[in-house]
């Protein structure tokens, strides 16, 4: 069964991806193709939204051990194997309590003492922990979230897109977002809303929300991929998976048309 036909009448799915302060945001119906674009403050902002969406995917790690092993999470051990050459994108996170560290500082000692081999995250990584943060405290607040709310990574949705192949150029280069776009459009979204960019948002990160829409998609129609499958999960029970679109054929085809 679908997680849409078991969780209700909502047919509204949404992908989120970080952005400057802010969440970049984008949502489609599954049965009339209505969508919009827009820059949401929170994602619980997003959550709450009037279309109550049943399914997102959003690009930020979700279930944090306290101890990490092997040099990063299930999750994301299973991801850098999948994209071999681009696992660098992945940034391999630390145990909790340095996630909800201060300052840098501590966060890199904190990591360090509770892996194995020790490890401290990057200045990027570090850059990214607000937003965990945000999230994991949500899905510990309301527990039933997490049966709407789903890490992806945008790196691995279009290359599964790509029929399982590496992207020729980067995100950021002109050719990467035009090969990216025609990848979205090929698997089903309209071009309306992948051209419907809000301000204040770049278009590295409209496409990353995008393609973690795509992923909702398919987790809603119960063909998505679980990275690694089974997934793990914390000391809070939330999952700790990268969920991936399904099989090419499944997402090939027209673009969806708007009325």
């Amino acid at each position: 069964m679908s997680l849409i036909a078991a969780q209700g009448p909502s047919r509204w799915i949404a992908g989120l991806d970080g952005c400057r302060g802010a969440w970049a945001g984008v949502l489609l119906h599954l049965d009339d193709g209505r969508h919009r674009a827009d820059r949401f403050a929170t994602v619980a902002d997003l959550v709450d939204a009037p279309e109550a969406p049943t399914c997102i995917g959003i690009d930020i790690p979700i279930g944090l051990p306290d101890r990490v092993e092997g040099g990063g999470r299930v999750a994301d051990r299973a991801a850098r194997a999948y994209l071999g050459k681009g696992r660098a994108s992945v940034f391999p996170m630390p145990p909790r309590a340095a996630v909800y560290a201060p300052d840098y500082e501590t966060a890199k000692a904190l990591s360090r003492a509770a892996s194995d081999p020790p490890f401290a995250p990057s200045i990027q990584g570090w850059n990214i922990f607000r937003g965990v943060r945000e999230v994991d405290a949500l899905l510990r607040a309301r527990p039933g979230l997490s049966e709407r709310l789903h890490e992806v990574h945008p790196e691995i949705a279009f290359r599964r897109l790509n029929g399982d192949r590496d992207l020729a150029a980067p995100k950021k280069r002109p050719d990467g977002r035009a090969a990216r776009r025609a990848l979205l459009l090929g698997a089903g979204l309209p071009e309306t809303l992948i051209t419907a960019r809000p301000a204040g948002i770049g278009a590295d990160d409209h496409f990353d929300a995008l393609a973690a829409l795509v992923v909702a998609r398919d987790i809603a129609l119960g063909r998505a991929v679980p990275m690694p499958d089974p997934p793990g999960r914390d000391a809070f029970d939330l999952p700790i998976v990268i969920w991936a679109p399904g099989d090419v054929l499944e997402n090939t085809g027209p673009p969806t048309v708007c009325c």
